[in-house]
């Protein structure tokens, strides 16, 4: 009784067991002989392979096989292992019955008698992996694909760092910006890459220290190659974090940034020379005018300043007024043609001139105004050739920057003056010059120098750093606007505690040069009374010239406008000479000029200016007469108009 009751429950069992076997659809659950036939057969067999139980019990295994598996006998050697160690697991492609491929995990377990240890079979487990299988190979071929293009990247240095900084990887960019080969860099620290400076100062692991605590660090800085050369780079370091925040490493990329570092510096320099270039001209333009102004206004005071010497009563006290007014437009004389000089509007008579003989010829008077304490040295290539410039004015220009240098040496000190041929390209890329020969004349001091800013504002009109009254702030400017009408170029070069080298730069006198302006011997007063026609848009201009000329014994008619002058001009036909002011509203001394030239051609006719405005045609053979100019000067620029 109890032992049917046990064989009923072991088939109730076996049946239960069969039926939560049928039930499973995700696995291959199945039976075989010990030889490999299959015995047994589940729905998720049926699912994954395609056949039905009756087309497969009987059936071997080994026809789930791929062709190359059944011949290197993969069925039968997953079989023998599954004896020999108990258990046989692995993966690999498996086919359906229609002949379509899928992956699998396959687990073999040998089933043994437990009385007599004979075999009976195996149980067979397959697993359908196709899915993970395709998203691994799709991962690998993106890892590859990925390694690849990194691989290829050769503008940019991209590898990996474990925690502590070593190179784990290596790209071709890297090899290319770096220089060192894959050998040579994989194992290392990556600080071999900084500055011993930046080394010195913590910069490498303050770097992954940053990107370790906030996810990133970015920065520009010196990197150093294989070959010892620096390069300007753009470092980028990511921190790598695993699913559970823990560091795995850092991706680093670095870029080379030299080439466009120093184009930006290039663009920066040239902006800042345009932007002084462009600042020197709106300054210059400004102090041209004003110097234009202030002469029509020395013009007035010198003017009448004369008529009344002449008609006051010989009184001494009242002589000595006179000088000291005459001495203080005087004076102001001198400003304006400094002003002008910066503002490249002053007249200038060119020449040959030798620098050696000219400074020896300074010599004495150079010494005597720097002192005792100072010595001053002259060093001059040989067989120096001339230079064009305006004696007076190149003479006015040494002796500026030589009192500029002893004034940077309150305690005394060296002055080296020295001279040599250059070319215009020597001249630097952040200051072009002109192609062509030029003399460099160098004033080189020991004094106090200057830093950054007082040298960019050093040849500014009216800066200066000596004390209130110690300086007008326009002997630079002066030299400069001198060596910029000559062609030329005037150069600071200081260092604070250093001293200063002022170069000035003129050009050579090649034959080619032009001719040096004629000069007339000054001819005395005409003799005979003229009709002169007066016009100039100042009134106190106007009236002063007026008023000198009628003095001189010659009748005058006055126009404020160049309209109104041609007017004049219809009803008296018998005007002698014009003097006209060249810069006026509305029409101009030359417009006038060349209008009242078509009417009369052979009429004399005088320019009169305040500075050396650029005249083109005609207008460029009429005579000059410079502002401010005295009685003396009207009577010699008529005298030789007149002829």
């Amino acid at each position: 009784m109890l032992e049917n009751v046990i064989k009923t429950t072991r088939a109730n069992e076996e049946q239960r067991f069969r039926l939560l076997i049928d039930a499973v659809v995700d696995y291959a659950i199945y039976m075989t002989d010990p030889t490999g036939i299959i015995t047994s057969w589940n729905s998720g067999a049926r699912r994954f392979k395609g056949y039905e139980e009756a087309e497969i019990l009987g059936q071997h295994f080994s026809r789930f096989y791929t062709d190359q598996d059944r011949a290197d006998g993969l069925p039968q050697r997953a079989l023998d292992t599954a004896v020999r160690e108990g258990r046989f697991e692995g993966e690999g492609w498996r086919v359906r019955k229609d002949g379509t491929l899928f992956w699998s995990h396959v687990v073999i377990d040998p089933i043994i008698d437990s009385q007599s240890g004979e075999l009976l079979g195996f149980a067979k487990i397959t697993r359908d992996l196709t899915d993970r299988k395709m998203a691994e190979e799709t991962l690998k071929q993106s890892e590859q694909q990925f390694r690849l293009l990194v691989q290829s990247v050769t503008d940019y240095a991209i590898y990996m760092l474990d925690p502590d900084g070593q190179v784990t990887n290596w790209n071709q960019g890297a090899q290319r910006i770096k220089g060192y080969l894959p050998t040579e860099a994989i194992g290392r620290h990556f600080s071999m890459f900084y500055t011993p400076e930046d080394r010195d100062a913590g910069e490498p692991q303050r770097a992954l220290s940053i990107a370790a605590s906030v996810g990133r660090f970015e920065k520009k800085g010196w990197r150093v190659r294989k070959d010892g050369t620096r390069f300007m780079a753009h470092v980028v370091i990511d921190a790598i974090r695993s699913d559970t925040g823990t560091l795995l490493g850092f991706a680093k990329i670095t870029r080379d940034i030299t080439d466009a570092t120093q184009a930006q510096q290039a663009l920066e320099q040239t902006r800042e020379a345009l932007f002084q270039s462009q600042k020197l001209q709106a300054v210059g333009q400004l102090t041209g005018g004003i110097a234009h102004d202030f002469n029509n206004l020395l013009t007035v005071i010198l003017g009448n300043l004369e008529i009344v010497r002449k008609r006051m009563p010989c009184d001494p006290k009242l002589a000595q007024l006179l000088d000291n007014a005459t001495q203080g437009a005087m004076r102001g004389v001198s400003l304006t043609q400094r002003m002008l000089a910066f503002a490249r509007r002053q007249k200038l008579t060119s020449e040959s001139v030798e620098l050696s003989a000219l400074v020896r010829g300074l010599s004495g008077l150079l010494q005597s105004s720097m002192g005792p304490s100072i010595h001053i040295q002259a060093d001059f290539a040989e067989a120096l050739s001339p230079v064009w410039a305006d004696v007076n004015q190149l003479e006015l220009a040494i002796l500026n920057l030589a009192t500029n240098a002893r004034d940077a040496m309150p305690h005394g000190g060296r002055i080296v003056i020295a001279a040599d041929e250059r070319l215009g390209s020597e001249a630097g890329p952040d200051k072009p010059m002109a192609p062509g020969r030029y003399i460099c004349l160098s004033i080189t001091d020991e004094g106090e120098g200057m830093d950054e800013q007082t040298l960019t504002s050093a040849v500014d009109p009216f800066f200066t750093t000596k004390g209130v009254g110690k300086g007008t702030g326009l002997g630079l400017s002066m030299v400069h606007g001198l060596a910029e009408q000559l062609g030329g170029r005037l150069t600071l070069k200081s260092q604070k505690g250093i001293g200063t080298i002022a170069e000035l730069w003129l050009p050579v006198a090649e034959s080619s040069a032009p001719d040096k302006a004629i000069t007339q011997e000054p001819a005395s007063q005409p003799v005979h009374e003229l009709l002169v026609l007066v016009v100039d848009d100042d009134s106190l201009v106007l009236t002063s010239t007026r008023l000198l000329i009628e003095d001189l014994g010659h009748r005058v008619l006055c126009a404020p406008s160049g309209p109104q002058a041609l007017e004049l001009y219809e009803h008296n036909q018998d005007i002698d000479l014009v003097i006209t002011d060249m810069a006026m509203p509305q029409m101009d001394g030359a417009q006038l000029a060349k209008l009242l030239r078509d009417k009369q051609p052979t009429l004399p006719i005088i320019l009169a200016t305040g500075y050396a405005e650029r005249l083109e045609g005609f207008a460029t053979q009429l005579p000059r007469l410079t502002k401010p100019f005295k009685q003396i000067d009207l009577v010699q620029i008529i005298g030789q108009t007149m002829k």
